[in-house]
């Protein structure tokens, strides 16, 4: 085992030194961030240190997705078997792929662990295994044996998915609890429900709910300073949607204006269809991204996260049109797709397509592109998602990820540099649990039968009639640029040029310029040619779901006056509207239908 630690130092108080290039192998860290090769970085020193210090049983490291906690971990394990405070090593991976990563990056530093256990005695050349989740909970007494055998460490990795209480949780509590030393790490340690994760310490906080407390937390804003991970530019766009639903009505909508969360959800799953159009033309805009961005990086990549497996090799197939290459394509969590992954990952081919839960850990640094084809809108998988383009190997890196313009993912690209913890105790909202299927979507990515998903299944049961795209506005470090542009357009050439190294003053000196280009050449259009809304982004906020069910508010309150007023019934009222301002029913209709009909009832009343 490489040598990390001096034995002269008794046991108590033995101190990490800092792993330098004659310590470690040259190989470790793996494709390191800039200025990092060779030696542990600032925050993984002093977890270190903290952990040592204290010398806890539980030690939870919260740290942003490609900061590194892999190596902290691993570099904390070789501290603990080298000074004999454990002999024996259990690490918990999400997934399949991530146990053949953890073995592999453990293996770097002469830590040997066996990514195929299964049950029975363990060979004596590893020093101990790598499980999933779903492995503890088919048969945690057997893990729970191993545990109480031997002094142990557990390293949980993503530990938010030991949150389900009947399951997983229950399965690592009960297979765990007798460990010597346990660790969690986590880049998202926020949760969409409220059960609580096993060996995660919670307290209340000003308003008395219960919030999990971390003994080392290093956020993504932290990380971004210190060049450990990229500035990640959002491009978001808009478009027209049409669509039929299972009772024969057609619908239309345009993406990113206000409507319930049904029409979102309908809108927003037409957007992803690939016989639109709107795929074809992100897919285009995200090729030529990624062509700007290898100018600098030339072993770039890209992913396009879908949401099931006939989506994807339909993706796969417009890229090979676009590209003229073609593209890697991960439908499982299966030996074969982890190859596939890993083969990637060594290349230099242009894009990979993947199914859901592959998004998460799987560590392809060279990833740059990303487009967030899926209508799963949880705040964890959105997070882990991204987490997939922010692994820096150099400094000016950017990370540049398509998305459709839809208000909760605008939401979640505002929020990168937020830090969240999970929260106990909070009172239910509605339409909480609508999206909730970060667990579920898990479990099925160790299947390899991937049958379709999306948001609600069949409850928005219809058939996408066709799609268009606009490119909408970029989001970069909370703020937001530019003016609605056709593709292809030269105005949307003007965002998809920005170079791929770049510190991240530099990216937003470069959007704001582009966006006052881009507003000085609308001014100089004929009216005749502004067939786009010529307002920056900044002035086009999104109108939130309060601000749509209050205009409805507004609106049916003056239809109760107007009732009053007039003795006509309310439903003859709200039908009198639609034939003079158009539009589908009051709980379909979006902001600015609501805002004509409230206008039309005022008129009257005058």
């Amino acid at each position: 085992m490489s040598p990390l630690f001096s034995d002269a130092q008794p046991h108590h108080a033995a101190r990490p030194v800092a792993a330098s290039s004659h310590q470690l192998s040259p190989a470790f860290p793996s494709r390191a961030a800039y200025g990092t090769a060779g030696k542990l970085r600032a925050w993984q020193q002093g977890a270190l240190d903290k952990y040592v210090e204290k010398q806890p049983r539980d030690f939870l490291a919260v740290a942003t997705p490609g900061a590194g906690k892999t190596t902290f971990a691993l570099t904390l394990a070789s501290y603990l078997l080298h000074n004999h405070l454990v002999q024996q090593i259990t690490v918990v991976a999400p997934t399949e792929h991530l146990k053949k990563q953890w073995a592999e990056a453990a293996a770097r530093i002469g830590i040997k662990l066996d990514p195929a256990y299964s049950s029975g005695p363990l060979s004596k050349e590893y020093h101990g295994i790598v499980v999933t989740y779903a492995g503890v909970g088919v048969n945690p007494m057997l893990h729970r044996n191993r545990t109480e055998a031997r002094k142990t460490l557990v390293v949980m990795d993503e530990i938010h998915h030991a949150g389900d209480s009947k399951s997983w949780g229950e399965a690592c509590f009960e297979a765990f609890e007798p460990a010597t030393r346990r660790l969690s790490l986590t880049g998202t340690p926020f949760r969409s429900d409220t059960n609580p994760i096993p060996f995660v310490q919670y307290a209340p906080d000003t308003d008395g709910l219960r919030k999990s407390l971390a003994d080392y937390t290093y956020g993504y804003g932290h990380a971004l300073a210190d060049h450990v991970v990229r500035p990640v530019i959002f491009l978001s766009y808009s478009g027209n949607m049409r669509w039929r639903t299972k009772s024969g009505d057609e619908l239309e909508a345009r993406l990113g204006e206000p409507m319930t969360k049904d029409l979102i959800a309908q809108a927003w799953r037409t957007a992803l269809a690939p016989q639109g159009e709107w795929i074809p033309s992100v897919l285009q805009a995200a090729d030529r991204r990624l062509t700007e961005v290898r100018k600098a990086i030339p072993d770039a990549g890209g992913l396009v996260i879908a949401t099931d497996q006939n989506v994807a090799r339909a993706y796969a197939k417009i890229l090979r049109e676009i590209s003229g290459e073609k593209a890697t394509v991960v439908l499982s969590d299966e030996n074969e797709s982890s190859q596939r992954i890993s083969d990637f990952a060594a290349g230099d081919s242009r894009w990979m397509v993947a199914v859901r839960m592959v998004s998460e850990g799987v560590d392809v640094p060279r990833l740059c592109v990303g487009v967030y084809a899926t209508s799963i809108s949880t705040p964890l998988f959105f997070a882990q998602a991204v987490g997939r383009f922010v692994r820096a190997r150099k400094r000016g890196e950017t990370a540049s990820v398509f998305l459709p313009t839809v208000p909760t993912l605008l939401g979640f690209a505002n929020e990168m540099e937020l830090q969240r913890d999970h929260v106990l105790d909070r009172p239910k909202k509605e339409g909480d649990g609508l999206f909730d299927e970060e667990d579920r979507l898990l479990a099925e990515a160790e299947r390899a039968d991937d049958g379709p998903d999306g948001a609600g299944g069949d409850e928005f049961s219809y058939e996408a009639i066709g799609s268009d795209a606009v490119f909408d506005r970029v989001l970069y470090n909370s703020m937001e640029f530019g003016m609605q542009a056709h593709p292809g357009s030269e105005e949307e050439d003007d965002y998809l040029g920005i170079p791929g190294l770049l510190e991240p003053d530099q990216v937003q000196m470069l959007l704001q310029k582009r966006q006052t280009r881009q507003i000085q050449r609308a001014k100089g259009k004929p009216a005749e040619e502004a067939d786009l809304l010529e307002l920056p982004a900044e002035q086009r906020p999104v109108v939130t779901h309060q601000e749509l069910r209050d205009l409805r508010k507004e609106l049916n309150g003056l239809v109760a006056a107007w009732h009053h007023r007039t003795n006509q019934p309310h439903g003859t009222i709200h039908n009198e509207l639609r034939r003079q301002c158009g539009g589908p029913l009051t709980a379909q209709a979006t902001a600015n239908q609501l805002k004509a009909r409230i206008a039309k009832v005022r008129e009257w009343a005058n």
